[in-house]
């Protein structure tokens, strides 16, 4: 039977409604709708479970990009997250539920453990870590069970929730030569972008190890149709120029006050759509197409529905980071300092960045969950359950109830920003 005659064939009639399946559920039965469409086929599914992608941040759209991911048959997914599953969590984070939050579980297991219920046949690899300069080689090198072996990293995606960790991935990408595609939603704007640096280039061919088209065929069943055969007998790598890097676009983070899901709200529908142009900009490059992709800045208001892009197609040649390789972010030197003040309690020291305590007090007062808000000239102060944040014009904040600094980072970056 061939494909188009497969997918267009009725269910078998029952009057006790479809068989249970027996067994493991089959690649050909799984991926079946995805390799009729000729951008994929057979050997670009191939493709996908030999690829390894990295996510880093698994909120809202890290959820939403695994998940997609998962679906699709990439074969290894590393997911790199600080933060635990919250109740506020649940409007958009599409892969927790209610007993997620009630457990507090770290979201980068609560997100395996989901994605093992719907494709059990890819490894995930869940670190639970605060992505750091000191750390970020060995989280986005090597996996977590090294007794399972996995592929290098073939691919990064941006899930985070600031620019601190933003420049940090595209210090260490541009370095290392591994492709990453940023992608942010606030409100009901989405915005996503994708970096390919200097020096990399997609690996050709089939990927190692992988059958033969005629093989391929006899293996999914016939499952194929002569648009299908001739797109996959011409699926090769591309050449593929150097983009511009996020630092060429914005050379320096955004300073003083900035949005954050905790202080602008959120819909799910613009996380969703930015997971969506995310991971489909990501498959064309695990599957061999980087001349597909997208080399622009896109951004999306839902709401007002504007639209608007940025040229990201050629390096900044006076850029720091790809143009002159200075690498600042991945060295530390432009980190803020953190120490441990007093007990329980941890001091982030963020250098030049003012802070508006007036507007940020008014942005505040609209959480439910935020109490005892005060603020003066001198600092803003309250207490969010058993933390309490006291933040200093200079941008300076002293986080009381932890002695955990990724929680105390977290908390600066959800209620300040960073």
């Amino acid at each position: 039977m061939r494909l188009d005659e497969y997918a267009a064939a009725p269910p078998a009639a029952s009057l006790e409604g479809p068989a249970p399946i027996a067994g493991p559920i089959s690649d050909r039965d799984r991926y079946s709708r995805q390799v009729l469409f000729p951008g994929i086929g057979i050997v670009g599914q191939q493709r996908l479970a030999s690829s390894h992608v990295a996510i880093v941040g698994c909120g809202a759209t890290g959820a939403a990009s695994a998940s997609l991911l998962a679906r699709a048959g990439v074969g290894t997914l590393t997911l790199i997250d600080r933060d635990f599953v919250e109740p506020s969590n649940l409007q958009r984070q599409v892969l927790f539920d209610e007993a997620d939050a009630r457990d507090s579980l770290p979201k980068a297991e609560a997100a395996r453990r989901h994605i093992a219920r719907f494709n059990s046949t890819i490894a995930v690899h869940p670190r639970i870590a605060d992505l750091t300069p000191t750390n970020i080689a060995e989280l986005l090198t090597f996996n977590a069970d090294q007794t399972a072996p996995s592929p290098p990293i073939d691919l990064i995606l941006d899930a985070t929730d600031n620019f601190e960790t933003r420049y940090l991935l595209n210090d260490f990408a541009v370095q290392q030569s591994i492709p990453w595609i940023y992608a942010a939603a606030i409100g009901a704007y989405a915005a996503t972008m994708n970096i390919l640096p200097t020096g990399f280039q997609p690996t050709p061919g089939n990927p190692p190890g992988a059958p033969s088209m005629a093989q391929s065929h006899r293996d999914m069943g016939g499952m194929i149709n002569a648009h299908a055969a001739t797109h996959n007998s011409q699926l090769t790598t591309h050449n593929c120029p150097p983009t511009s890097c996020l630092a060429c676009i914005f050379p320096t983070p955004p300073s003083g006050n900035t949005d954050t899901c905790d202080t602008a709200g959120i819909l799910s529908t613009a996380v969703n759509l930015a997971a969506s142009i995310q991971v489909t900009e990501a498959l064309k490059l695990l599957t061999g197409q980087p001349h597909l992709m997208r080399r622009t800045l896109l951004s999306f208001d839902l709401w007002s529905n504007e639209r608007s892009e940025i040229s990201a197609t050629t390096p900044r040649p006076d850029c720091e980071v790809c143009g002159l390789r200075i690498f600042t972010h991945l060295t530390g030197t432009a980190r803020p300092h953190i120490t441990l003040c007093g007990r329980d309690s941890v001091q982030i020291h963020e250098h030049r960045r003012p802070l508006d305590l007036t507007a940020l007090k008014t942005r505040l007062q609209t959480h439910a969950d935020i109490q005892a808000l005060r603020s003066n000239d001198l600092l803003l102060r309250f207490r969010r359950g058993p933390h309490t944040l006291t933040l200093f014009p200079d941008g300076r904040a002293l986080i009381q109830g932890t002695t955990d600094i990724a929680v105390a980072r977290s908390l600066y970056a959800r209620f300040v920003g960073a």
